[in-house]
């Protein structure tokens, strides 16, 4: 089913990440409560192109190597699409550490502050820095959404100039 589709995507990624060289997925406890949180917070969503949203962050977390930052790309969305399930407390009662919980409240954007306010205070914090370079890469992907810019496109090309030029 869907969720052995997921997981055949999870392994190809990782087998690949690890034959050439590149980063390859953490797993430990954490990061399996992480995944179920998410899934089970993003397993009806619908992404911009038509696919089912948890792709998304699991894809990130697929490109990232450490448990506080594959748990924050599999969470970094759902505060922020479904506040009405999910809080800071929920995730700190389930035994999600500060590194975590603060990157994700980074993350986590506000709409009453400006996009470019927003990233400059992610670009303070390594966790939610390399998950948001990850996440605004994947979202300027236009593979994604059968080859349509997101409305945010240049916004989002700028954001990503920046928190790259300080690695």
């Amino acid at each position: 089913g869907f969720l052995i589709d997921i997981i055949c995507i999870l392994e190809y990624n990782i087998y690949n990440g690890m034959t050439e060289g590149k980063k390859s997925m953490y797993y430990s406890e954490m990061v399996k409560k992480a995944a179920n949180i998410m899934f089970e917070a993003h397993k009806e969503d619908i992404d911009k192109g038509g696919y089912p949203y948890v792709f998304h962050p699991f894809y990130l977390a697929t490109k990232l190597d450490g448990e506080n930052e594959v748990c924050t790309a599999l969470l970094h969305d759902v505060i922020e699409d479904h506040v009405d399930k999910y809080n800071f407390e929920y995730l700190e009662k389930e035994g999600f550490n500060k590194e975590i919980i603060d990157a994700l409240r980074l993350l986590t954007h506000n709409k009453e502050v400006p996009y470019m306010e927003y990233i400059l205070e992610i670009s303070k914090n390594n966790v939610a820095k390399v998950v948001k370079i990850e996440d605004l890469k994947h979202n300027l992907d236009i593979r994604r959404t059968v080859g349509e810019k997101a409305k945010k496109y240049d916004t989002y090309v700028k954001a990503l100039e920046f928190l790259e030029k300080g690695d």
